[in-house]
């Protein structure tokens, strides 16, 4: 049922990229198997005018199975400097409807509807900079650090970059080969710190789960450059990023120097923490989206932009649960409050941004600018 829906129809989007987030349909140049489970697939660039993108951004790719389309956020993992293709890597996930589909039926020459580049894991580049960038990943959240690292490599010539990379096992590691070539094209100046959980008996690199003596050792072989030239990136395993950062949080490493994208959520655990009941009721909430303004109540247990895609609003979203910052928009009346806000930086925040994916009003002025 409609409560007071206001809803015009809305123009065809250009396939030319552009600063909002918008849609592309893009052919699919190569599918590369990396390992048993992961792939990357690489899109030709459109006709009408080459993908922008900044590294550690990522892609929301769309597909219809079973009936309905399903959207779910990839990171690329190439380089604006570097690669000619963009591309995303895959990795399977047991019952996943989008990763087990594109990894069992997506071949060169497919079309793929996607939504263009967003995300904020990112950092700008320069030729002057004489830092060292070390970045921590756990299985696929290999995939936006190597984005980074080719365009570090590319871009900072006085610049150091090292990885520290867990694994399950050598078979798992994504782009092993590739790493390798980086580091031996990179002397001095790219270094990889493997560890695996279940290791191979002639292993001489670090065995177990990543660990906080793990990390105290892996750093004290890297460059050492002073604090305020050092910047670190992670991306995995939640328990693993939680032990990265308790370890710089001991080094004394400056929460701004630390940067962390997050594939999984903890909306839930926050929820469960932090709700209150008491004011989460139905209210009305306006959102205006491309010019145009929608009106709908939100009953209590619906997020704004759930209900706003229950009354057939072609809202912007990937993830749903406060992480891609997709359906990002400005709270520029009332009051809103969000299960998850990892997705956003600081600044953001202050400036008044909320993800309607884990939002709820508050108040009954609550007004929201989406693009």
């Amino acid at each position: 049922m409609a409560f007071g829906l206001f809803k015009k129809k809305r123009e065809e989007k250009s396939e030319i990229p552009s600063v909002k987030a918008g849609h592309l349909n893009l052919t699919v140049q190569k599918v590369v198997n990396e390992t048993a489970d992961a792939i990357s697939i690489y899109f030709e660039q459109p006709t009408a005018g080459k993908i922008n993108y900044k590294s550690g951004q990522f892609l929301t790719l769309i597909a219809e199975i079973n009936g309905k389309k399903e959207r779910r956020a990839y990171s690329l993992c190439t380089s604006p400097f570097v690669d000619s293709h963009p591309a995303v890597t895959v990795k399977r996930v047991e019952g996943g409807l989008m990763s087990n589909h594109l990894g069992d039926k997506l071949k060169a020459g497919d079309q793929l509807e996607v939504l263009e580049p967003i995300g904020n894991f990112t950092t700008t580049f320069d030729a002057n900079n004489e830092r060292h960038i070390i970045l921590f990943g756990g299985g696929s959240g290999i995939t936006p650090l190597m984005s980074l690292a080719k365009s570090a490599l590319n871009q900072e010539p006085k610049s150091k970059i090292s990885l520290i990379y867990a694994n399950r096992d050598a078979n798992s590691i994504i782009f092993k080969t590739t790493l390798e070539q980086m580091e031996m094209e990179n002397p001095g100046r790219f270094k990889v710190v493997h560890v695996l959980g279940q290791a191979p008996s002639d292993w001489k690199g670090h065995k177990g789960f990543l660990t906080q003596e793990i990390i105290k050792q892996a750093l004290e072989t890297l460059p050492h450059l002073t604090p305020d030239q050092t910047e670190f990136f992670m991306c995995g395993p939640g328990p693993m990023m939680d032990i990265v950062e308790q370890s710089l949080s001991n080094l004394d490493i400056p929460k701004a120097q630390v940067h962390k994208e997050s594939f999984t959520s903890d909306a839930g655990k926050k929820k469960e923490k932090s709700a209150d009941d008491n004011k989460i009721i139905a209210r009305e909430v306006t959102v205006i989206y491309d010019g145009e303004e929608y009106k709908y109540t939100v009953e209590p247990g619906e997020t704004i932009l759930e209900k706003g895609l229950d009354q057939d609003i072609d809202l912007p979203f990937s993830c749903q649960s406060g992480l891609c910052t997709a359906c990002r928009g400005k709270c520029v009346s009332g009051k809103v409050k969000m299960d998850e806000d990892e997705g956003l930086s600081e600044a953001e925040l202050n400036e008044g941004y909320v993800l309607p994916c884990v939002s709820h009003p508050l108040t009954d002025d609550v007004v929201i600018e989406i693009g």
